[in-house]
């Protein structure tokens, strides 16, 4: 039995190591084969783009041996073999401009090492890199293969230092610049990475570089769709509950498929227990900095619908929370929809692991603690259908808040969705009836229903008007074939910052 290759990104490593290499060779031979020459591919991190750009590597240099049985293996004119320059910042910390230009300098060295290139001390960094390219062409006879692995990655790690940032897209602004003009020594190019805002900035006057990230014939080029986990995961899948780990870490969607993160599932069929595996490790600590200082209506981003372009947008002087949280894995593609000649986007928490882990930390960073006791004791409640526990354990929470931090309506729903959301249970925000929207829904065990319906009050004199909503609108048809349906109305004072009314029914 071939063996699960935790943490290995190397091509060559995997197929001589006997680990399980889930084929992508099929989408490799197309890309090259399409007609283009520079791509570039945005995907979260952990999500395969180191192997992807190991995998081409091997595959221009010609290494048959390692792609036998593979789809690729007897399409590829293996006659022709090219030189690569691979520059990889997946492992590099820099700090300031300074480290980048040092880790730079030592890739073109390192390079220039295996083609006899010596690395000019009178010349610049860049000018060095033209130069070992122009090097490699002349000397070996063959255009260069140019692959680079998040090429991002010294921007995201100093993203809060505005000036520090600006000087380190500028170094790699310059540096990425070379490859412009040189379209004659140059057979491939593919930049990989996690966001997209740097396409603009950084790749100024490329303008052959082609964006694949939300390409359909590409979408499934990192990760596992259902059926290659069945397929190639099959001998570890016995007495699993293939609905279960679906449910736990499927569900990105780059408009192919729907996939699993590569990580998640290689760690949970190597311990079978379910746990935040991607989350601990892909976190991004940027992204809940900025979410506390902006008064973002989090409850609702992910359950609008985008265009191409806002998900696009993303770069040092304007950070759309949108962009950022889909390009780094939290929200994703759930539906499409065709608007006259515009495609738009519904987005949404990909599976129960970003769903519950993300909502989690949003309540640390609103309330400065984890709440683990009280989403415990309310899951218990929801399970166990006692609604005045329910009430106790939301009441107990909301006045665990710092007043100041409530100052804003909408931390009140933000807070509450992110206590009911971390419980893990199937949570529907903004849920479309006939007659229309039910603030939030929670399905437990596909058997039980709560419809809850939220009102922040300018007087108490206006109570009842959440549950009486439901009632009017018949929210609860939508769910008549569950087993049991509650109802709740919570309704929240906006000059007192607490909970004045909280009813609920059992509709069924």
């Amino acid at each position: 039995m071939k063996k699960l290759g935790i943490g290995i990104s190397d091509f060559k490593k995997l197929i001589e190591g006997n680990y399980i290499y889930v084929d992508k060779t099929e989408y490799i031979y197309k890309l090259i084969h399409e007609g283009g020459n520079y791509y570039f591919l945005s995907r979260p991190r952990r999500f395969g783009k180191s192997l992807l750009i190991s995998t081409i590597r091997y595959l221009f240099e010609g290494k048959k041996e390692l792609f036998k049985e593979l789809y690729i293996y007897d399409k590829w004119n293996w006659e022709e073999i090219y030189p690569v320059i691979r520059i990889d910042f997946a492992k590099t910390q820099v700090k300031n401009e300074e480290e980048l230009q040092m880790e730079l300098k030592a890739t073109i060295i390192e390079t220039g090492r295996r083609y006899d290139y010596e690395y000019n001390q009178e010349y610049t960094i860049n000018r060095n890199f033209e130069l070992l390219i122009k090097r490699i062409y002349e000397e070996r006879k063959k255009q260069v293969v140019i692959l680079i692995d998040e090429y991002d990655k010294p921007i995201l790690d100093n993203i809060e230092k505005k000036e520090g940032v600006e000087m380190i897209r500028e170094v790699l602004k310059g540096f990425y610049s070379v490859l412009k003009g040189l379209d004659e020594y140059i057979k491939f190019v593919l930049v990989t990475g996690v966001s997209k805002f740097a396409k603009v900035s950084l790749f100024s006057g490329l303008n052959q570089l082609k964006d694949i990230s939300l390409n359909e014939i590409y979408g499934n080029i990192c990760g596992y769709t259902q059926q290659e986990l069945e397929i190639y995961f099959k001998d570890y899948l016995k007495d699993l509950n293939l609905d279960e780990i679906k449910d736990w870490y499927n569900g990105y969607n780059f408009l192919g498929e729907k996939v699993y993160n590569p990580f998640d599932i290689l760690l949970y069929l190597d311990s079978k227990k379910f746990k935040n595996y991607w989350y601990e490790t892909g976190k991004t600590e940027f992204l809940f900095k900025l979410l506390k200082t902006k008064n973002y209506e989090l409850p609702y981003l992910n359950k609008l619908y985008y265009t191409s372009e806002i998900l696009d947008k993303f770069d040092i002087e304007y950070i759309s929370i949108e962009a950022l949280m889909f390009q780094t894995g939290y929200l994703t593609i759930k539906e499409v929809k065709q608007i006259e000649s515009e495609e738009m986007y519904l987005l949404d928490y990909p599976n129960k692991e970003v769903r519950q882990s993300f909502n989690r930390d949003l309540v640390f960073y609103i309330t400065k603690s984890y709440h683990t006791d009280r989403i415990y004791n309310l899951k218990i409640a929801i399970i166990n259908e006692e609604i005045e526990k329910i009430k106790e354990q939301i009441e107990i929470f909301i006045n665990s808040i710092s007043y100041n931090i409530l100052k804003n309506e909408y931390v009140y729903q933000a807070a509450i969705y992110g206590l009911i959301y971390s419980t893990g249970f199937n949570v529907i925000i903004e849920d479309n009836t006939s007659k229309g929207r039910i603030d939030l829904t929670i399905i437990v065990n596909k058997s039980i229903v709560y419809i809850i319906e939220f009102k922040v009050l300018e007087d108490e004199k206006e109570k009842g008007k959440a549950i009486k909503q439901i009632l009017e609108k018949e929210y609860y048809k939508k769910y008549l074939n569950y087993d049991k349906i509650y109802i709740i109305g919570i309704e929240l004072d906006k000059i007192k910052k607490q909970i004045v009314n909280f009813e609920y029914q059992q509709i069924k």
